[in-house]
Order: structure tokens, then C-alpha cells, then sequence
């Protein structure tokens, strides 16, 4: 990446920046490879944070099916990451899979759970055999305690697990049904997919381990035991592990990170299978080298940028985002290593800024906060309008829950210093309610982004691209606007 002019002497966030087109040679987005370049090699170079409000099974499911990685995070106790992972191992990588239930499920109950996924639709299930779909048509107007036997629809669309995507949607198209059921040879229920979610499949790679499983990272805090937690995460087949605290350049942080570094190593020597490792938060080409010297492959680069994240009102530490991505970046490259950019994205803008200054791949939290796959539960305010409630890693409530196991005291005492905050509204957009739908909007303008910089990989986009500095007038003239301005 170069500057359009001379590089600024001071910092600069994504709002400072825009990207001036080169000369072009790629015609189509679709020419585009999205490939991350940290190393790690997911076909999408985008990982959900891993804020115990977003990340979880299903998250972590739907953005590996679309290349993509989840990070569960470091405050969920091991044993039930461990049979998250399972899970996520054990979907089948192309067809979605479904919210399930049995016949003699309240109507009620099963308009509870469809929020859970974006599909609009529930399967009812007898014995691991479907027998009816339930969406809300079917549910207008139906007693809420009657049963979903007594309402579903019979007229199934069933399709073999080896279908290809076109199959799939030229099969669903010929029947007119919204959703298709893969079933294996025993009639199981395997998975299920949309008309959409059957030209997804056709557009994105999924992000595959060695042995064909859908692929899922896991957090590791830098207290308690440490090395017991990565051991059982490598054993549970976590692919990538995450090393992760608000101040990643400090001793306890290098401490914790070589103690892991060994078990991953032998690990490694034992299994056969490579781990990487990713380290942070930092935001200096200092704290680049000493994390990569203590074993980190990958740093999380971001203090203070995320929706969530108060630190910098409160401390005044921390740095802008664009900036920081762009030495770290530098000092990482340098030592053979990569950078994660780690928060301040809101539009698809800044994922290929955080790209351009050269970031191997763009960690996105609170954006997939008000989405159907985050885990919060879908609430709805006194407008009728839908949402999930997010919090920050280092807020108060995060804080309570992290130190479940210490004395009273000391825990009220931990929730005096908080840094985040403790409960936010998070709206699913009624154009993009699941993450799928902001995903496509983020590639669409990141395949675009490389084409007006004449690049068809992540790394020649790093490359190539032009930035120059704007003023906050020249932001605001590139916003769109919603309405006339007469």
C-alpha cells in the first residue's frame, strides 16, 4: 500500500481514508480470490470476535460454511466449548442446519426458536425423520399451545446431501418451496437449504479442516490454568487458538503465550496437525515483535476502536484503527508473521481499508452482534422493532461472569473497573438480518475494492492499494444519502 500523498504525521482511523482506482485489468468481481493472507488460509478473510453476546455454535457454523472463522470465547467454560466444537465439527459443511423440533411442540414454543437462524422456517422431527415445516404462515392466527403437528405443512421437498448447489435451487425452483431437506439413505435429516443459501453455496468456499469439518478457533485468557484449558481445547480439535486479553504487551501476556506455545508445539509434533496461534490485543510494532517472539503466528491488532469498548474515553489509551493496522502490519511482515484487525469496522468500507493497510484477515464484534446467529436471545422493543443485547468483554457484566468462581467480594470489588459496556441494543436490519446477508454485503464491496485497485488476491490488493487522507467533509460526501435533500 502507498499514499496518495505524503503519509500524514499523525494517526489515522478508517474515516480519515478513502482508496483511489488504478488501472484495472480484473473485470469481474467474481475473479477476485478472498483467501486470508494471515497464514491461516480461510477462503474469507473475516473471524467474529469472540464476545460471549456473538459468538457461539451457530455463528461459528454459518461463517465457516461461507469461508469465514468464529473465535468461542475465553469466558465459556471449557467442557461446553469443547462440545461446541463437537458440534461445529459434526454439521455438514454445505447444507444449513436446521432449528429442530418434535410434534407435539407448542406452536408457541416453535415460534420461539426461529429467531435462532435465519432460515424463517422450523423442521419437526420424529425420530431424526422430517415430517413438516412450520414458518410463520402457517403460525398466523393458531392458538399458541396448540401443538406444531396439528399446523405444519406435509409437503416436503427432499433432496440427496451429494446435491450441488444448482441442483438444489433449479429443484426448489421447478416445486416452488422455499427450503429443501437433505435426508441420507435412512431418510435422517441431514441439513436444510434455501433458494439463497443454494447460490451461497456456489458463490463461497466453506472453511474446511484436513479432515473435511467445518473450521472453529477458541479463545485462551492469560489467568488461571492456562495450559490445561489450550490441552483441551487442541484435544476437542480447535483449529486455531486465540490468546487474548485488552493489554496484550505486558509480561503476563508473554508468560502465558510461551507456556501455550510449548503445549501447542508438542501438540503439534504429537498429532500431525499445525495450530495457529493468535495473540493480543496491540497496537505498536514493539509489542508485534515480542508476541511473535513468544510464539504468536498471528496479533490481534485494535485497543479502543470497538462499539462496545469505552477504554479510550476512560483511559485515554489506545490507538486509531487505520494506523495501527498499517505498522503492525509492517513489524509483522517483517518477522514472517500476520496481523488480525480487531474492531472500529461498521461498513464494508473499513474491511478493505483494514485489508489495504495489511491486515491478514478483519475481526468484526459488535456489526454481527444484531444478527439471528449471535447468541443473545431476539427481544423486541416497545416499537415492534428486533434486536439482541451486546455487551463489552471488559464491561461489568463481562467482569461478574469471568470471576464466577472467586469470593463474592472480590468479584464486586473486579466490577468497580469497568471498560465497556454492560448492556447495548443491538438492531437486526430488517434488509440484512443475518450474518450471511452482512457477509455478502462485505464481499461485494471488498471484491469490488480490489477490482478499482486492479488486484485479483488479498495480497496483491495490499499491494496495490492507494490511499489518501480526507477530511471529515469528504467522509461525509461519499455517505448515500435515504431521502432527497430538498
Amino acid at each position: 500500500m502507498r499514499f496518495l500523498t505524503d503519509k500524514p504525521g499523525h494517526d489515522l482511523t478508517y474515516n480519515d481514508v478513502f482508496m483511489a482506482p488504478n488501472r484495472s485489468s480484473v473485470t469481474s468481481r467474481m475473479d477476485v480470490d478472498l483467501t486470508s493472507t494471515d497464514g491461516i488460509g480461510t477462503p474469507l478473510p473475516i473471524a467474529v470476535a469472540n464476545m460471549t453476546a456473538i459468538s457461539g455454535r451457530r455463528m461459528a457454523e454459518t461463517i465457516a460454511r461461507r469461508g469465514g472463522i468464529a473465535v468461542l470465547p475465553q469466558d465459556i467454560p471449557t467442557d461446553v466449548v469443547g462440545r461446541s466444537i463437537d458440534r461445529v465439527k459434526g454439521a455438514h459443511a454445505v447444507f444449513d442446519t436446521p432449528v429442530r423440533v418434535t410434534p407435539d411442540t407448542t406452536v408457541g414454543e416453535a415460534m420461539a426458536l426461529l429467531g435462532k437462524r435465519a432460515h424463517g422456517v422450523v423442521i419437526v422431527v420424529e425420530e431424526g425423520h422430517p415430517i413438516g415445516i412450520v414458518s410463520p404462515t402457517e403460525a398466523n392466527g393458531v392458538d399458541r399451545f396448540a401443538q406444531v403437528h396439528e399446523v405444519m405443512t406435509t409437503d416436503l421437498t427432499l433432496v440427496d446431501p451429494a446435491s450441488s448447489p444448482q441442483e438444489v435451487f433449479d429443484t426448489l425452483s421447478a416445486h416452488h418451496q422455499k427450503v429443501a431437506l437433505a435426508v441420507d439413505e435412512e431418510s435422517r435429516l441431514v441439513g436444510i437449504m434455501t433458494s439463497k443459501g443454494a447460490l451461497r453455496a456456489a458463490i463461497y468456499r466453506p472453511a474446511l479442516d484436513p479432515q473435511g469439518d467445518l473450521m472453529v478457533a477458541a479463545a485462551v485468557g492469560i489467568n488461571g490454568d492456562v495450559a490445561g484449558r489450550a490441552q483441551a481445547l487442541l484435544e476437542a480439535r480447535a483449529d486455531v487458538l486465540v490468546m487474548d486479553t485488552a493489554h496484550g504487551h505486558q509480561e503476563k501476556m508473554i508468560d502465558a503465550l510461551s507456556t501455550v506455545s510449548r503445549v501447542r508445539d508438542d501438540f503439534e509434533a504429537s498429532s500431525g496437525r499445525r495450530i495457529p496461534m493468535v495473540a493480543g490485543n496491540v497496537v505498536t510494532p514493539q509489542a508485534v515483535l515480542d508476541l511473535a517472539e513468544a510464539g504468536a503466528d498471528v496479533l490481534k491488532v485494535g485497543v479502543g476502536p470497538g462499539a462496545m469498548c469505552t477504554t479510550r474515553m476512560q483511559t485515554g489509551v489506545g490507538r486509531p484503527q487505520f494506523s495501527a493496522v498499517l505498522d503492525c502490519a509492517e513489524a509483522a511482515q517483517s518477522v514472517g508473521r500476520a496481523v488480525w484487525a480487531d474492531g472500529g469496522v461498521r461498513h464494508p468500507r473499513d474491511v478493505a481499508l483494514a485489508l489495504a493497510a495489511g491486515a491478514g484477515s478483519v475481526m468484526v464484534g459488535s456489526w454481527f452482534a444484531g444478527t439471528h446467529e449471535s447468541t443473545g436471545d431476539l427481544l423486541v422493543d416497545a416499537q415492534g422493532r428486533h434486536y439482541k443485547e451486546s455487551f463489552g468483554m471488559a464491561s461489568a457484566r463481562a467482569v461478574k461472569s469471568r470471576t464466577r468462581a472467586q469470593s463474592a467480594f472480590d468479584r464486586a470489588r473486579a466490577a468497580l473497573f469497568e471498560e465497556g459496556i454492560s448492556s447495548s441494543k443491538m438492531y437486526l436490519d430488517p434488509a440484512r438480518p443475518g450474518v450471511e446477508d452482512l457477509v455478502d454485503w462485505i464481499t461485494s464491496g471488498l471484491r469490488s475494492a480490489c477490482t478499482y485497485a486492479g488486484a485479483r488476491t488479498l495480497e496483491e490488493f495490499a499491494e496495490k492499494a492507494v490511499v489518501g487522507v480526507q477530511s471529515p467533509s469528504g467522509y461525509d460526501e461519499g455517505r448515500p444519502l435515504a431521502q432527497s435533500w430538498s
